[in-house]
């Protein structure tokens, strides 16, 4: 399973990920985040998760605006619904609100959009509260790290250390391209993670301290062939999401590519 001599055959970059009925712990299920599609409507980012052969996305405010009427967000997500896809989140949030009262409308948006999960950014100094909506929501939390940048969560140990001891429904989101700039492993943090660990975001980058390296997946030096063996053999249950930056007007070829490449390390990883 080493990256560089990982060989894909005909048939692995032809199965077509939705074949795959049932998933078990540990099984890759890969998703698309609609920030890819961020200069396309709803509409047309729905019609190209469809064309990627993908089913499960995290939808970015663009494509459900919480400017939007509890109604209209509604039904902005049955777009998503009628398309056949299946949503597992919103985001990525920011939550910079200081307190419950000024963080409660991202909470009312996602009630509204059917999200069970938001992959959001809170400050430390907010977290209580934070989960304090969270359980009286009944909506999961997966606070996303953003490299050396964030001053609040730049790596999954800071998420971790933060949450540690707080309701089940406070986890991650692991930004692996932002995880490999801190300098940080980004395999053994996933063993790290454990069952806070709620969503991983795909990327690759060709250098893996410059954040604007990012490459389609296969292309960089991110291992992930690795990434997936640690997932499946601790029974990961999320999805990993191709969050590409990239190329903003024009994503698809790079995100076929992208995908092209990690279901043949799924095929592989099943044919082992």
């Amino acid at each position: 399973m080493k990256r560089r001599n990982f060989l894909f055959s005909s048939a692995a970059l032809a199965v077509p990920f939705a074949e795959a009925a049932e998933f078990g712990p540990g099984e890759i299920k890969l998703g698309v985040a609609t920030y890819s599609f961020r200069s396309f409507q709803r509409d047309l980012c729905i019609k190209y998760v469809k064309q990627l052969g993908i089913e499960y996305v995290d939808v970015k405010e663009f494509h459900l605006p919480q400017t939007d009427s509890p109604a209209a967000v509604a039904a902005g997500r049955k777009a998503f619904d009628k398309a056949g896809l299946k949503v597992i989140g919103g985001g990525n949030v920011g939550l910079p609100e200081a307190d419950e009262a000024g963080l409660r409308k991202h909470f009312e948006y996602a009630k509204a959009a059917g999200f069970p999960m938001i992959i959001c950014a809170p400050t430390n100094d907010n977290l209580g509260a934070v989960e304090k909506l969270a359980k009286e929501f009944d909506i999961k939390i997966a606070i996303h790290n953003h490299g050396p940048e964030d001053k609040h969560f730049p790596s999954p140990k800071s998420v971790l250390d933060a949450v540690k001891g707080m309701d089940p429904r406070m986890g991650l989101c692991m930004d692996i391209g932002h995880t490999v700039r801190t300098g940080a492993d980004v395999v053994q943090s996933i063993s790290d993670a454990g069952p806070r660990l709620f969503e991983l975001h795909m990327k690759d980058l060709a250098n893996l301290k410059e954040r604007d390296s990012q490459v389609p997946v296969g292309d960089g030096k991110i291992p992930i062939p690795e990434i997936f063996k640690q997932l499946k053999k601790v029974g990961y249950q999320g999805i990993c999401s191709l969050e590409y930056e990239i190329f903003a007007d024009d994503p698809m070829p790079g995100m076929q590519k992208s995908f092209a490449y990690m279901k043949g390390v799924v095929a592989g990883l099943k044919s082992a």
